[in-house]
């Protein structure tokens, strides 16, 4: 005998909340289970670069959320630094012609599309108040929204032994949010520092940390970063 169809109303739960009103109640909840910090972490510092870092400049990509982002994120890293932990920097740029910007530089082309951030352009270069070492932090441009992508780091990770990443950066809800699945892809531990990264809009920030906390990542603090040094150096 034939089965009726199953059929089924919908389930989504829809509520007069903002993105920032919900991310407040699942950070709030008291039994939310964590990854946690392993026993070495690296810190991935996303896109510091000035297209997204300096709204006096290019005020329609840039974004700030905190405006002492760079100064926690400097300060972790020098913690991970002093103590033999891998620090990386990325940012993004694209040849010339832009021909390896793909089809993500095809929908729009104006001087502040993504594809028309050049090598060695203004747009490409490190915000200056980025405290970088260049000689032990792995600095590379990539072309896609992961760190991971067609890059050095998935290797570099392996090398260095690494069992947890804190990333930092930008956008909350572009390369941080990209680079926290594939890290967790990877079979990594994902700390996301909130006060370390940024959006352009509060929606996109925190549906995407909300998002983050719920499936793929610790956010937490950036003060956990710094007593989890602290707690390192007793």
């Amino acid at each position: 005998m034939a089965q009726p169809p199953l059929s089924f109303e919908p389930t989504m739960v829809c509520e007069d909340l903002t993105a920032r009103q919900l991310y407040a109640r699942v950070k709030a909840n008291p039994n939310r289970a964590k990854f946690g910090i392993g026993t070495k972490l690296a810190i991935v510092n996303i896109d510091f670069q000035q297209a997204y870092t300096r709204p006096d400049l290019f005020p329609n990509t840039s974004y700030v959320t905190d405006p002492r982002q760079i100064e926690h994120t400097n300060r972790i890293s020098a913690l991970a630094r002093a103590a033999g932990m891998p620090v990386i920097w990325t940012r993004v740029a694209y040849k010339p012609d832009a021909g390896d910007a793909g089809v993500w530089g095809t929908r729009t082309n104006t001087p502040d599309s993504l594809q028309n951030i050049k090598y060695d352009s203004e747009r490409h270069q490190f915000d200056p108040r980025c405290e970088i070492d260049h000689s032990v932090d792995l600095t590379y441009t990539k072309r896609m929204p992961s760190a991971f992508f067609e890059t050095q780091l998935a290797s570099y990770l392996v090398w260095h032994r690494v069992d947890t990443l804190v990333i930092t950066g930008g956008s909350t809800s572009g390369c941080v949010r990209a680079t926290a699945v594939d890290s967790l892809s990877h079979g990594y531990r994902t700390i996301v520092p909130e006060e370390c990264v940024a959006d352009k809009h509060e929606s996109y920030h925190f549906a995407n940390l909300t998002d983050l906390l719920l499936k793929y990542a610790d956010v937490v603090g950036v003060a956990e970063i710094d007593a989890w040094f602290a707690g390192r150096a007793r």
